[in-house]
């Protein structure tokens, strides 16, 4: 009986890239894909309408990771294909990055790094303090699974933690806030970490950033058009907030030269998830969800927004 078919776009860690190979049939050549009914991506790669259109028999969206944007729902759902993701099992590791890049900012730890490196320590010259946060509000733009485990981390140091979504969360232990200006308002860090997406692009605008104020430190873990990109930047360079902390972009890997510029603004590449636990985590979880797909089971993590 002939293997399943695949499409891969997206590379899993050696040991699962091993265990699918010896699964299905994988091709990464679309040229030779038209006869797959699993596609599997990345949730910056994801798949256009074009390329569905070169799969007829497509039924299955693996995504390794848990942002969608990149896939056409809509087309997606047109032709009743199932979306999955890896929700859960990466939350620990995004929420823990949106942690250090915080502490980075505040505390100047990057800038620390340069003035070493440079030789201005052992030159004699001073270096300008940094700030507490462990002592203030958090604010979380975002209270899906990722702004929760982050929640959890940032009460556990003794920070105050607030939080906007689309409605108030019954169960939360979190103080609620009814939009993004009125929580950047009522906190000193704001963690963004909504979905991506048209609903929420440039949800953090110029207004948001004025509310945040000169003390205040942005970290976006989300997407990177759910921040005004060219409002950022003039924000950080006139002092409207105080620093940023971000690891995604508009148009990755390209960064926009303004925030290269930008002394108070950390950067990493887009890497939140980059732990080997989580890699190996999600990579899993990709194939429970083709292995369920083929035995005709319930899906473990349906894409359901």
């Amino acid at each position: 009986m002939a293997r399943p078919l695949v499409f891969a776009l997206a590379r899993l860690p050696a040991e699962i890239e091993r265990d699918l190979e010896a699964r299905y049939e994988v091709v990464r050549d679309i040229e030779a894909a038209g006869e797959a009914e699993i596609a599997l991506t990345a949730g910056n790669l994801g798949l256009s309408s074009d390329q569905m259109a070169q799969l007829p028999r497509l039924r299955l969206i693996a995504v390794n990771g848990v942002g969608v944007d990149a896939v056409d729902l809509v087309e997606a759902r047109r032709h009743r294909i199932a979306v999955t993701t890896t929700p859960d099992v990466l939350s620990l590791a995004v929420a823990e990055l949106a942690l250090g890049l915080a502490l980075s900012c505040a505390r100047r730890v990057a800038d620390g790094d340069r003035f070493i490196r440079l030789g201005h320590w052992a030159q004699g010259d001073s270096f300008t303090l940094g700030r507490s946060i462990l002592n203030r509000r958090a604010g979380i733009l975002g209270y899906g699974r990722i702004g929760r485990r982050l929640a959890d981390l940032l009460r556990g140091m003794g920070m105050e933690v607030l939080y906007s979504a689309r409605s108030e969360k019954p169960d939360a232990v979190d103080s609620y806030r009814p939009d993004a200006a009125t929580l950047a308002r009522d906190c000193d860090v704001l963690f963004v970490t909504a979905a991506g997406g048209a609903d929420t692009r440039h949800l953090v605008d110029a207004q948001v950033l004025r509310e945040l104020g000169s003390d205040g430190f942005l970290v976006n873990v989300a997407r990177g058009p759910v921040v005004d990109g060219d409002a950022l930047a003039t924000a950080l360079s006139d002092g409207t907030i105080a620093g940023a902390g971000l690891y995604v972009f508009d148009d990755e890997p390209h960064v926009p030269q303004a925030l290269l510029d930008a002394p108070n603004c950390v950067l990493t590449p887009h890497i939140a998830s980059a732990t080997g636990d989580a890699r190996r985590a999600m990579a899993q979880l990709v194939l429970d969800n083709i292995a369920a797909f083929v035995a005709g089971k319930p899906l473990p993590t349906p894409y359901t927004g």
